[in-house]
């Protein structure tokens, strides 16, 4: 394993711990509070790093950046949902 490798999955640890609470609060509430213009591309974006992380062999990377992109596209399908209400 790559130090490299070590160092994104902490990292990113602490960014998907930080969004659990969002997702919670979203479900909780019935709102979905970030804007498409935000969770749109950054769910994109962290789905496309993550396939290149993948392809670099660093396996945690990619793994935890997947779940991390997830959580922003709940957050996308948040506000969509909860849009009219």
């Amino acid at each position: 394993m790559l130090w490299q490798d070590v160092v994104i999955v902490f990292a990113n640890i602490i960014f998907f711990a930080s969004l659990v609470p969002q997702v919670y609060y979203g479900f909780k509430e019935k709102k979905g509070f970030i804007t498409l213009a935000t969770s749109g591309p950054i769910f994109i974006g962290l789905y496309a790093i993550s396939i290149s992380f993948y392809t670099l062999n660093l396996y945690f990377s990619s793994i935890i950046l997947f779940v991390t992109g997830t959580l922003w596209l709940v957050l996308f399908f948040q506000r969509l949902m909860y849009r009219k209400a």
